[in-house]
């Protein structure tokens, strides 16, 4: 006995039309866009809104009856200030000093750990790696108790070894060194872990013919290792140099800019107007300048290099 078949029900004609325009509603094609929807608005929002903002604040100043259109007062303004010059000066000696020893060492640690003879090299990755990550309060906290002046542990062993007591964040040399090193401290490890991972990507043959050739480790080198790495490098070097030239964290936890302005940098100078004396008008002048100063450097740097964009 045959079981008849069931005979399927004819959509509802409105059904079919909402299926078939909800199905054409998230089709394919604009699927992506409602990813990129999200992203876009933060975008607008929280980057190039603030980005367009403070270009048209850099020409206005506040008074008592509001926002005033002062066309490039705050500019000139700028370019005579004592403080400002003081300040980009103090940044651009941090920099010189700073980001050359921080990509030396990080090339060196690099290389280390991408060595064979070397055991435990997650343990050392993540051990180099974790000022980067470390709370910055509780980083300041331990290094003002280990280079304060009259109980700091430096101090202490300083005077255990017959030497006298230096004031390292009391001086003014002595804080741009403190600050020097502490920046070396945190983003040393950063740096490594960058230029290790463009280590690991040197293809092996390369040594091998090189070792068969006769090439002494210190000549592979400077014959493979450095030519593989330079745009690792550059790159490290560029992005070392933007976060200096935007140092604000470090001098602000450990000398607040002191003494006598001697580890105020631009980007701390570009707070304190903006911020403490609400002078956004010309806040948004210095960090306009500052940009500027930034591609300025990248573009030498890249020109140095000999890679063009």
């Amino acid at each position: 006995m045959n079981t008849p078949s069931p005979v399927p029900h004819p959509e509802n004609p409105a059904t079919q039309g909402k299926t078939k325009k909800r199905n054409n509603f998230v089709s394919i094609q604009r699927a992506p866009y409602f990813f990129l929807f999200p992203a876009a608005v933060l975008f607008l929002l929280f980057t190039a809104y603030p980005i367009v903002h403070s270009f048209i604040l850099s020409f206005q100043t506040t008074t008592e009856e509001g926002r005033v259109f002062v066309g490039l007062d705050n500019y000139i303004r700028l370019f005579q200030d004592r403080l400002f010059y003081e300040s980009l000066g103090n940044t651009l000696i941090i920099l010189v000093f700073q980001v050359p020893i921080m990509l030396f060492l990080a090339l060196i640690l690099a290389n280390i750990l991408n060595s064979g003879f070397i055991r435990f090299k997650g343990f050392f990755r993540v051990s180099f790696f974790a000022p980067a990550v470390t709370s910055l309060v509780a980083a300041s906290i331990i290094f003002l108790l280990l280079l304060h002046q009259d109980y700091g542990l430096v101090n202490y062993l300083l005077s255990i070894a017959g030497l006298n007591s230096v004031g390292w964040l009391n001086d003014p040399l002595g804080a741009k060194i403190s600050l020097i090193l502490v920046t070396t401290w945190r983003w040393t490890g950063y740096n490594m872990v960058i230029l290790l991972a463009g280590l690991q990507n040197i293809p092996k043959h390369l040594y091998e013919a090189a070792s068969i050739d006769g090439a002494s480790k210190v000549r592979q080198f400077f014959s493979i290792t450095i030519p593989q790495l330079k745009p690792v490098i550059l790159f490290a070097a560029v992005i070392s140099t933007i976060g200096t030239l935007q140092l604000f964290d470090e001098p602000y936890t450990l000398t607040n800019g002191g003494p006598i302005h001697a580890t105020t940098t631009i980007t701390m100078y570009l707070y304190r107007n903006g911020f403490e004396y609400f002078d956004f008008g010309y806040g948004s002048a210095i960090a306009y300048v500052v940009v500027l100063i930034i591609a300025v450097l990248s573009l030498i740097q890249f020109k140095w290099a000999g890679v063009e964009r």
